[in-house]
């Protein structure tokens, strides 16, 4: 048997092996203090029953997410935080289990290639990756769409899938769409934690000086046009409270009406096979951990034309009566962009 991390967003240090039972543990690299991300795949197994065991609360409400092909995953519903049970049954020689659902580059390049759309290189990564990114339209009015600044939040991923397909059924006229999937790419196709790093991560890199190229290149793009709209998608903390549901980050006063407008928008757009939202979990500004920081949002939303700009947070497990999975999250994608279609008629009336 092969306990092992050599994939896309594998995570994993193997600490011993007795029998039927593995310890393992997370591996946080550059991230500067404790996070709970981890991924990796199990091969040579096939017959028997394994117990996996982690240091500390790692596992969410319904045990790991549990894939043959990294593409399709389902969660194996186990309640113990801190270890396992999976029994191997015939033919099952690759195994991947996962913190949360992981989304694959593939699947994005998959999902474009199905819809005739054409990737760009944003830049080269730190690491000299090529970096992609999508442009849709060649209207005057940008839309800013990026995901991934913290490179173990896969969640957001899937809900800006189903905006693209929701936009190029609906697209809001005189726009251009410029979106950036992986805004840490490197962090995403290596398996990093990405939240925190040292000396910052990439969402607080909004700065003067910004030391990552996909952010200095996004920046470059907003340029002084600034954007009509910029939205980030992100995945919480671990889970409990707010970190069990989706809310948009209201990131400033001074549009506290708009973004309430928005939300009022987005929850009436939810529809029975989507991941459930609801307004009144939005969390406001200058509450809890929401506090001014120099984030994408924040960053776009005092650009220059900017109607509203701000971080949506999907939970990795969501609730018992409102679990994730990769179809509803794609529904609320959906369900994101008819909000915005809505909302700007109505600022257009």
């Amino acid at each position: 048997m092969t306990i092992h991390k050599n994939f896309i967003g594998g995570n994993i240090k193997v600490v011993k092996q007795e029998k039927g039972d593995v310890y393992v543990e997370n591996e946080l690299r550059d991230t500067d203090h404790d996070w709970f991300y981890w991924a990796f795949c199990v091969e040579g197994a096939e017959g028997k029953e394994i117990t996996f065991h982690f240091d500390k609360l790692r596992i969410g409400y319904f045990g790991p997410a549990v894939s043959h092909d990294l593409k399709t995953w389902k969660w194996l519903n186990q309640k113990d935080g801190e270890s396992f049970t999976y029994t191997f049954q015939k033919g099952e020689n690759k195994v991947y289990f996962a913190h949360s659902m992981l989304y694959h580059p593939d699947r994005f390049f998959a999902f474009c290639k199905r819809n005739g759309l054409q990737t760009e290189e944003l830049c080269l990564s730190s690491k000299g990756r090529s970096v992609p990114c999508l442009t849709l339209g060649s209207g005057k009015k940008k839309i800013f769409l990026t995901a991934r600044h913290h490179a173990c939040e896969s969640t957001g991923n899937y809900v800006l899938e189903g905006v693209l397909e929701s936009l190029l059924k609906n697209p809001i006229p005189d726009t251009t769409v410029f979106c950036v999937p992986f805004t840490d790419y490197d962090g995403v196709i290596d398996g990093d934690q990405g939240k925190d790093r040292a000396p910052h991560d990439h969402n607080r890199d909004y700065i003067d000086e910004s030391i990552y190229p996909t952010v200095k290149k996004i920046k470059e793009y907003a340029g002084e046009e600034g954007c009509l709209y910029a939205f980030d998608f992100h995945s919480p903390w671990h889970y409990g409270g707010i970190n069990d549901v989706e809310f948009i980050v209201q990131n400033n006063f001074d549009k506290l009406d708009k973004l309430n407008a928005f939300g009022e928008f987005f929850e009436k757009e939810i529809t029975e096979t989507s991941f459930r939202y609801f307004h009144k979990n939005d969390l406001p500004f200058m509450v809890d951990w929401n506090q001014p920081s120099p984030n994408c949002g924040a960053y776009m939303t005092h650009k220059k034309g900017n109607e509203i700009a701000f971080s949506l947070e999907t939970p990795y497990f969501g609730t018992q009566d409102n679990q994730v999975t990769q179809d509803n999250l794609v529904e609320l994608g959906r369900c994101f962009w008819k909000a915005l279609i809505k909302y700007e008629e109505q600022r257009k009336a």
